[in-house]
Parts: C-alpha cells; structure tokens; sequence
C-alpha cells in the first residue's frame, strides 16, 4: 500500500481556516498589495513561504509605508525563527540537534516551544510528542509500515527522553529527532503578532498554514470572522462561522491534510504511542490564548479523539474546541463560540 500522498482536490490546511470575505475586499486572503479601505489609512496584505508553508498578513495602517515597515519587521522576526525552529532547513538550529544529538546554548525561542511541547505532551498523556520525527521518516520512505519496522522506530519516540541542561538539549537515544511541525507554525504566527503589535498595529490577520491570529477589527470596523470548513466539502458554504472576540487566535488539525491513502485512514497525524494514524477524528479545530497552543492541542486531539480531547482542554484557561468525527459528527466543549 502506497504512502505517497494522494492528489485529489481536498481542502488543504492554507483554505481550511480563512477570513470570510463578508464585508469586502478587505475580508480576503491571499495575493499580495495594497488594498484601499472604505474607512481611513490604507490596508496592505503580503505572502511569503516560510517554514514549509506559506505565511499571510494583513494589516490595517495609517499608510502604505507605515504598513510596509510594519510588515517588513515582522517577515525579519519570522525568518529569524525559521533559522531556530525549521527543520526544513538544513542549518537551523533545530536540525543541528537532531543531526548531532546535542545542542549546547540553544536559542531561547527554541527553549521556549519545547518547553511548551513539554506541558502539552503531559497533559494529553503522550499523544502529543516532538520526538515524532523517527516515525515521519519512516512513513516518507513511500510505504505503510510493518508491524516490526514501527515498534523498532518506536524505540526512538519519548519525549520525555528528551533531556534539558540549563540551555542544552541533549537527545537521549542515537536516531532520535525533533519535529516542531505541530506546533512552531503557531509560535511563528504569536511573535508575528507580537511584532506587530510592538509596531503599534492592532487591527491585523497572521496566518501560517492555517494556524492563525486576527486582533482588533476589520479596516471599516467590522469584526473579523472566521469560518471553518467541514473536512469533507468542498464548497465554501459548508462550514462553521466562529463569533470572533479579539484577540482571537485559532488552529486547526485534519486527517485530509497530508493523506497517505485515499481511504484517510493513515495521514500525517501519527500517534506517538503506536505509530499509527489515530481513528476517529476527521478533524480537530481548537481556539486559545496562543496560536502555539492552539496548535499543539489540536494535533493531540486529533490523537486522542473527542472526549479525552475535551477532558485535556479543561487543564488549559481560554481552550475550547471543535472536534468532527469521521461520521462527520460534531463534537464541541461548552464555551465554544461556533
């Protein structure tokens, strides 16, 4: 059985999560420019692909070169975290660790995602793990596993083999390897923000493969909204509208989004614990004070399926979710705004 990824049209990451274009122009999200508001200031909206996919801005300002400023310093913040946090690049920091099994003084975004890494892959029992990478690998050699080939690459798989000398790391096994995949997008999108903000721009959108921050209001006023799509349409009217409060940052996880199969039962989400895709979830859709939190908890929801997901959530303030089974049954905790 192939575990090449499947070329259908399915709904990918980038359009799972989007601005819904209901109050203009301004509402959309991809291209590049300038855009002129009905209100005052001007509105400018840039792409660049970072971190193995592609980010998106939009930004509210007194004008162009004000908004280009702010856009040009917040890019420089993120490419300075892909030099940290990516391992697709061959000279970050990260996969320096993972080539050499140590890191002695690593930088302190580094520090700060594994350190969250950490609580999340506590609270969630294992389902979260950063150490996943040995398993990615496996899978990306174009075939479904055997049995003995993942319980010899779970071997490797344990984050709390993971060990932390003031600012060193230290890999406990040979083979082992960090993947920041499930949650450094969600940083990345946090500190573009914060850059931002530091800026004095506070009505904007930040978007990273999904994962994504909209603070203050739209450029004529209106709040943001946010629509999430069911993870088997492919129109853009089945979907769930969020009722935005601002901030509000948002991260989703889906079983269609790197599919090895065209059944959907083995896709990129892999449980740590057995090295298989998990079973029920379709997708998993979770809102939080960080889009770096938001992000790890939807990748170990995905794991745990709906009822130990709402169960984790309660051990983190301002978590709420949407979780649709592979029945397409939806599943939501109480404070959730949809």
């Amino acid at each position: 059985m192939s575990a090449t990824p499947r070329k259908r049209p399915m709904i990918g990451r980038r359009t799972f999560l989007q601005i819904l274009a209901l109050a203009g122009a301004a509402g959309g999200l991809y291209g590049y420019g300038l855009l002129r508001s009905g209100g005052r200031g001007t509105t400018v909206r840039q792409s660049r692909i970072m971190m193995g996919t592609q980010i998106n801005l939009i930004i509210h300002g007194p004008d162009q070169e004000q908004c280009q400023e702010g856009i040009t310093a917040t890019f420089a913040r993120m490419e300075a975290l892909e030099r940290d946090l990516s391992r697709h690049r061959a000279d970050s920091a990260l996969s320096r660790l993972n080539a050499e099994g140590r890191l002695i003084d690593a930088p302190a975004d580094l520090l700060s995602v594994l350190t969250l890494a950490e609580n999340i892959s506590r609270a969630s029992d294992g389902a979260f793990d950063v150490t996943v990478l040995p398993l990615l690998r496996l899978y990306a050699r174009g075939h479904i596993p055997s049995q003995a080939q993942l319980s010899e690459t779970l071997s490797l798989v344990d984050y709390r083999r993971v060990e932390r000398r003031g600012e060193a790391i230290v890999l406990g096994q040979p083979g082992m390897g960090l993947t920041f995949d499930g949650i450094a997008k969600g940083y990345v999108v946090d500190q573009g923000v914060a850059t931002l903000r530091q800026s004095g721009f506070t009505n904007v959108y930040v978007e990273a493969g999904g994962d994504l921050m909209v603070t203050g209001n739209k450029p004529a006023g209106a709040p943001w909204r946010i629509g999430i799509r069911e993870p088997r349409a492919d129109s853009s009217t089945a979907m769930t509208v969020l009722s935005t409060t601002s901030p509000l940052a948002v991260a989703t996880s889906g079983d269609y989004m790197q599919a090895f199969t065209e059944d959907l039962r083995h896709h990129h989400i892999l449980d740590p614990r057995t090295g298989m895709s998990p079973p029920e979830l379709a997708s998993a859709t979770i809102t939080a004070p960080s889009v770096a939190l938001a992000d790890g908890l939807a990748t170990a929801a995905m794991v745990l399926g709906p009822k130990r997901a709402m169960a984790m959530l309660q051990e983190f303030a301002g978590c709420e979710g949407l979780f649709i089974d592979k029945r397409l049954h939806h599943h939501t905790t109480s404070g959730f705004q949809g």
